[in-house]
């Protein structure tokens, strides 16, 4: 189960990041006429899509933050919790290969292959805070609707929700990873690793944060 698992982790966040860099880089080969909100929809379905889809088998995870929120949570072991992680992070590498493949570089390289970065005039501490408060919301929802057993079963729709919400409040000030992973592989690719600490302590702390509050205080014992 433990490998099946991996593989579905691998899967749902390739499948996260391929599209939601693919739509940038789409929304540029057609000189903006997608729009923003159309990026927004692409990646809050996209992650709704996948959340959806390996929940069964893996938790629905697609996010290195969520699952280091689990861990402090006790939802999952050390050993899993590392697994999870390099899966995810080898999702989202892949996912910037194959779009290398499927897209024009002249497209990706003018989007800086999709990586999240901070706006202009914008501060690093607004940009941590921007992912750690986000990132709380999206480790809220999620625990709140996939685990806690009284909430709505929707699979990972709320969460797709609030992540599509939360990037359009901090794409102007963080770019809006709210995933470490997310910012891994476009980072990696592009060579693009400024302020790179932003997207995995932000977010992570944010994650634990609601993850701790939820299992301390809001589930039930």
């Amino acid at each position: 189960m433990k490998q099946k698992a991996l593989v579905a982790e691998f899967i749902g966040t390739f499948g996260f990041v391929f599209i939601s860099v693919g739509a940038i880089a789409a929304d540029q080969m057609l000189s903006g006429r997608l729009g923003p909100l159309a990026l927004v929809l692409a990646s809050g379905i996209a992650l709704a899509a996948m959340m959806s889809a390996t929940a069964a088998i893996s938790g629905g995870h697609l996010n290195p933050a969520i699952t280091f929120g689990l861990f402090l949570a006790r939802k999952i072991d050390r050993g899993t919790a590392i697994s999870y992680v390099i899966s995810q992070c080898l999702g989202a590498l892949v996912a910037m290969m194959i779009l290398q493949l499927t897209m024009p570089t002249v497209s990706l390289a003018a989007v800086w292959f999709g990586t999240p970065k901070l706006g202009v005039n914008i501060s690093l501490i607004q940009g941590l805070a921007a992912e750690f408060v986000l990132t709380f919301f999206l480790m809220f929802v999620f625990y709140g609707t996939m685990l806690d057993q009284r909430g709505p079963k929707l699979g990972g729709l709320f969460v797709g929700l609030v992540s599509a919400v939360s990037l359009l409040v901090a794409g102007p000030i963080s770019g809006g990873a709210f995933n470490p992973a997310r910012h891994f592989g476009p980072a990696l690719i592009s060579g693009t690793m400024d302020n790179f600490w932003i997207y995995w302590i932000g977010p992570a702390a944010g994650a634990a944060l609601a993850a701790l509050v939820y299992n301390l205080i809001l589930e039930r014992q």
